[in-house]
């Protein structure tokens, strides 16, 4: 009995130390295999995970978009696939630039070129077309890879072309305010550029490993683009229509200071500035100086009144339009003896100016006209934006105050003179111009009074007679409302002195003539073979101002108002053929998605944004070929939904 329970015994330890042994060699081989991993594969093992989570592709975060001060899509990018390689990756260098190049119609030699160096990254083609990326992604070359960049698009084309500039390649801001913006609209890069999760979305990090943002922010202008296209219409139908080498017209709203138009003539088209001369770029609203002429009296009388010099009843001989001082001869168009001075400015007298400017005196004229901003920037975020010319005070002689009190040898820009008649039309008190609505500015100039309020009514007293039956901007009278104008007919000056045969024609208008809501200033260079002011500019002005009191509501109810635009159409300033815009028919109403294929993209961008969504784009091109959601389908809830429009 004890024998046979001694051997239960050492039966039972016989089993317990094979389960030991058995344990120990399984844990040994798991921490060997533990082991194995982490030291001998644990570099293999991580390329490929990363080859399942990161992707090592080069990309950089989409520009942001701009947008007009109603939300119309004014600027935005276009997805587009780039090809670059890793040429140590690359293991066929014949095969692969054969192959390359029957895909990119690039020579073999070039690419074999480029195959051969010792380089982790060289570029091959970039922005090409989805059919040629499909194909270079079926090739499945080693070596030779597929990224994500962006192309500027602008739906619009012409429109505010010069103003809004465009951006290079690299997707950095190169003219207009998409260089003014770069820092605030490009793309930002990621140290991790991309990491997947398992649906394969894409997450952007940081050098830190953080989750990152690299979109661009966006910028909402202060620009209204119907009131834009009929701005830029009027434009080039004064500048064709007098053979003018090229003009400048602004809208401003007087309560806000707002810019509501800039436009200028040529037109640009910055989808295709590669094909532009520089001179086309230029925003010469803001950048080219120009003697205003007689457009300039108005704050000549501001400034006599202001210091008492003058009334308006106060007589001034006009010699019959021709008067020598020191030599020089000052004439007028019209012969006129004895003038009121309000009569001064409604013939437009260049001889009782030049009278009133010498008894106001080079110190009080000088003071005036540069505290309303001439000689210095407007603050407008407008790459070179110019000073003007204003000689200093103590470098004017009595020639130079006479011809300087009718706007001649006195350097301002288009924009300057908005700012200036901004000021008349807010009674005195200087406002700055705004031309972006967000993001908002944290250096506005605060308001400041220039001169009193009295003195800005007489002034609008006197412009309103310019606009009266026998007054030089006679033409510019709207029937039913008040308008006060000027109209300015400038000599140019010539290269090697003096002045030639060349001339500026302008006009300024404040609507309503009592308690101005809008100023519109325009000027052409060299209008032939009419080249006064009252002819050439006046009509197209007063174009402009009856479109944008009609567009707002406030045309005189017995005339025959001008169509407004419906909300989330866009008129596009195109050349002469298509300057009239046709509304389209399809809109966002509705609770179904409207088939946008075959339309403008254009106007498939605008039905979009009206119902709140903002589409990507694919391709290259100006007419939808597909949409996402299709046609017919619901509109989704959830403002972020992805909409994306195919063109070619």
């Amino acid at each position: 009995m004890a024998k046979r329970k001694k051997e239960s015994l050492k039966a039972s330890r016989n089993k317990l130390l094979f389960v030991m042994v058995l344990f120990a060699l399984v844990w040994t081989g798991l921490l060997g295999r533990a082991a194995w991993l982490q030291l001998f594969k644990g570099a293999d093992l991580s390329r490929m995970v990363s080859r399942q989570h990161l992707a090592a592709e080069l990309e950089r975060g989409e520009r942001g978009s701009i947008y007009d001060r109603n939300g119309n899509l004014l600027a935005t990018s276009v997805e587009a696939s780039s090809v670059y390689i890793r040429p140590v990756k690359v293991t066929d260098v014949d095969g692969t630039a054969y192959k390359l190049s029957k895909i990119l119609g690039i020579s073999q030699a070039k690419l074999r070129k480029k195959l051969s160096r010792k380089s982790n990254f060289i570029w091959i083609k970039r922005q090409i077309n989805d059919r040629i990326a499909q194909k270079v992604e079926q090739a499945k070359l080693p070596g030779v890879y597929l990224t994500t960049e962006y192309i500027r698009l602008y739906p619009n084309n012409y429109l505010a072309g010069q103003l809004l500039g465009f951006s290079g390649i690299d997707g950095n801001g190169l003219e207009g305010l998409e260089k003014e913006f770069n820092d605030r609209l490009a793309g930002r890069k990621a140290q991790f550029v991309v990491q997947r999760d398992a649906s394969g979305r894409r997450l952007y990090l940081d050098a830190m490993g953080r989750e990152m943002d690299v979109r661009g922010k966006d910028i909402h202008l202060t620009i209204d683009s119907h009131l834009q296209s009929v701005t830029e219409n009027a434009l080039a139908e004064a500048v064709k229509k007098y053979n003018g080498k090229w003009g400048s017209a602004i809208v401003v709203e007087a309560a806000s200071g707002d810019v509501l138009a800039m436009a200028n003539f040529p037109l640009f088209n910055p989808n295709i500035f590669r094909t532009s001369a520089p001179n086309i770029w230029r925003n010469r609203a803001a950048l080219d100086v120009h003697e205003p002429g007689s457009t300039f009296k108005p704050f000549l009388m501001a400034a006599a009144l202001e210091h008492k010099v003058v009334t308006p009843e106060k007589l001034f001989d006009c010699e019959n339009g021709r008067w020598k001082i020191n030599g020089k001869y000052i004439k007028d168009t019209h012969k006129e003896g004895w003038l009121p001075v309000h009569k001064i400015l409604r013939y437009s007298s260049n001889i009782g100016c030049a009278k009133i400017g010498l008894e106001l005196g080079v110190q009080n004229y000088h003071k005036f006209i540069t505290d309303l901003g001439f000689g210095h920037k407007t603050g407008l975020p407008i790459p070179g934006d110019r000073k003007g010319l204003i000689r200093p005070a103590a470098k004017w002689n009595e020639i130079d105050l006479a011809a300087g009190s009718f706007g001649q040898g006195v350097g301002v820009t288009t924009v300057q003179m908005a700012k200036a008649f901004l000021t008349i039309a807010n009674k005195g008190v200087e406002k700055p111009l705004r031309l972006v609505q967000y993001p908002r500015s944290d250096q506005e100039d605060q308001p400041k009074r220039i001169f009193s309020a009295d003195v800005a009514e007489k002034v609008l007293a006197m412009m309103r007679e310019v606009v009266q039956d026998d007054g030089t901007g006679r033409k510019a009278r709207i029937s039913g409302t008040t308008v006060a104008g000027k109209t300015g007919t400038a000599q140019k000056a010539h290269r090697k002195g003096g002045y030639g045969t060349e001339y500026i024609a302008s006009f300024v208008a404040l609507v309503p003539g009592y308690n101005p809501d809008y100023i519109v200033y325009m000027m052409v260079d060299d209008p032939k073979p009419n080249h006064y002011g009252s002819t050439v500019a006046a009509p197209a002005v007063k174009e402009i101002m009856t479109q944008t009191l009609a567009y707002y509501g406030k045309l005189p109810e017995h005339r025959k108002p001008t169509p407004v635009m419906a909300a989330g159409q866009t008129f596009t300033a195109m050349p002469k053929k298509a300057l009239r815009a046709t509304p389209a028919k399809i809109t966002a109403s509705g609770d179904k998605v409207p088939d946008l294929k075959g339309m403008p993209i254009r106007r498939a961008i605008e039905i979009l944004v009206q119902k709140g969504f903002v589409p990507k784009l694919k391709g290259q091109g100006m007419k939808v070929t597909k949409q996402l959601p299709a046609a017919g389908a619901k509109w989704p809830e959830d403002k972020k939904a992805e909409m994306v429009l195919w063109v070619s």
